[in-house]
């Protein structure tokens, strides 16, 4: 991604249907009535080959009290603040309003870029609207249709010469995930500093947990400011959005996800939009925080949410939030605990952090604990360790006998990180059964120092060992013949 690009505008104008185009999926929530759009909400945007960041925001409304309007209106300005250029939007049907004045006023002000957009101007009926925008004094008024896909051509014109520009500063940026390891790296020590990703590239987070469990008041804690919206509304984060920062040293860009809650209760249409838009966060995250409320902690949907993450292949840390209001403290954490362990056998050895996003207590433990989670994803084992090891584990626990047929598992070597995934060679590997694998797992878990993260472990046939087993010669000078041909 090269730039950032932001899409301003009052509401129902229609900024979320041009996000979802540009991100080629239904990312943002679309619903005909105002204002459904509350936070920040970020897409990787593809318009031809031109690759950039698209924010879609709060739609920009004249309230300048403590309102959800006028809160709105000020997360709006941050994110023209972030953006790199600013798309502001009009209905072309409607025309200019006095509202599009004054946030015309407020754009020249604050943004070098601004790229005026009349919407919904197919055909006749956005003419005049088109014409009018020319009065806001932001330049030609570029004419679209975020619904039938008019006008995408001329605004990758606009765009394409900020690809450049920006290009190197954003490299630096794009996550790593699922990263294969070559054979040569299987076969050597880690190197800590040359391998470990957040030296160089923000740590991805995705805090995930039921409504009102605190989200967003523990990020806006971590990050020391205002960014996302909080107040007494019931589930006020629809959309999820993300955002970067510095914290404690840690470059971190951080996705706030819309409150899940239990199918059942899930019957509006928003609401269902907002769950499915909380999954997709944990698979943009490299680790997940599931954030519990310390009154109501491991309800089923809690459970669900960390083995979604698991199952996805993220780090995950537990998190308990509103600690300061707890009384008995050490009591509760036991009790914490052996949920935990209950509950959650997958997660093994994950972190279990309780802190407080109201008062800022304990963030400086959830920081290391996420810093550790990240370290064990990234961990690397070398081949010589780890068929050492395997050795061992299959002479204290040989492998099953299905049949009468020994199974043996001849080699091992790790082929991914982020999360950890290796493959071991074996006869028979159809015919290894689960209780079997769920003991080499463990064993990786505690013999190697990987409490928590997910790992995977596949078994693959040893294949034909003797490759010219099959070919019709069997002499030697047969044999040198033919590798003196393959040579000419």
């Amino acid at each position: 991604m090269s730039f950032t690009l932001a899409i301003v505008g009052r509401p129902n104008v229609g900024k979320s249907t041009l996000f979802n185009r540009l991100v080629g999926k239904k990312l943002a929530l679309v619903d005909d009535q105002p204002g459904v759009t509350r936070d920040l909400r970020e897409g990787d945007a593809r318009l031809f080959d031109l690759r950039f960041t698209v924010i879609d925001t709060a739609g920009l409304e004249e309230v300048t009290d403590d309102s959800l309007q006028g809160r709105m209106r000020r997360l709006t300005e941050r994110a023209v603040d972030m953006a790199d250029v600013c798309l502001f939007l009009l209905d072309g049907r409607v025309g200019v309003t006095p509202s599009d004045e004054v946030f015309a006023d407020i754009l020249r002000k604050k943004s070098a870029r601004v790229i005026l957009g009349v919407n919904k101007a197919e055909g006749r009926a956005g003419e005049e609207g088109a014409l009018e925008a020319w009065s806001l004094g932001l330049g030609e008024p570029l004419r679209l249709s975020a619904e039938h896909g008019e006008g995408m051509d001329d605004l990758y014109r606009l765009l394409k010469p900020l690809e450049g520009e920006f290009a190197e500063r954003e490299a630096m940026n794009a996550p790593v995930v699922d990263a294969d390891i070559s054979e040569e790296e299987a076969e050597l020590e880690a190197d800590e500093t040359a391998h470990h990703p957040t030296l160089r590239k923000p740590l991805q987070i995705a805090v995930i947990g039921r409504p009102n469990a605190g989200k967003s008041t523990l990020i806006n804690k971590i990050i020391g400011e205002d960014r996302l919206l909080t107040g007494p509304e019931a589930g006020i984060t629809r959309d999820a959005i993300s955002v970067r920062s510095l914290w404690q040293g840690t470059p971190v860009r951080i996705f706030d996800t819309a409150g899940m809650r239990k199918k059942a209760r899930v019957t509006e249409k928003l609401e269902k939009l907002s769950v499915a838009d909380g999954l997709r966060a944990v698979r943009f995250a490299e680790v997940v925080v599931v954030l519990l409320d310390v009154e109501i902690p491991f309800e089923q949907q809690d459970l669900r949410i960390a083995d979604f993450a698991e199952t996805e292949g993220r780090a995950v840390v537990v998190a308990v939030n509103k600690w300061d209001l707890e009384e008995d403290k050490q009591e509760k954490l036991a009790e914490l605990k052996e949920m935990f362990d209950r509950l959650l056998p997958q997660l093994r050895g994950a972190p279990l952090v309780t802190v407080s996003g109201k008062t800022g207590r304990g963030l400086d433990r959830l920081h290391d604990a996420i810093r550790r989670a990240h370290d064990v994803w990234n961990r690397r084992i070398p081949t010589a360790r780890l068929n050492t090891w395997l050795g061992a584990m299959t002479e204290a626990h040989p492998p099953p006998a299905p049949g009468g047929h020994r199974i043996k598992l001849k080699f091992m070597t790790q082929v991914k990180t982020r999360p950890p995934g290796f493959v071991v060679k074996c006869s028979r590997p159809d015919e290894i059964p689960d209780s079997y694998k769920r003991y080499l797992i463990n064993g990786l878990r505690d013999h190697f120092d990987m409490p928590g993260t997910p790992i995977r472990l596949f078994f693959r046939g040893q294949g034909n060992e003797n490759p010219f087993r099959d070919k019709k010669f069997h002499t030697p000078s047969r044999l040198r013949k033919h590798m003196e041909k393959k040579k000419d």
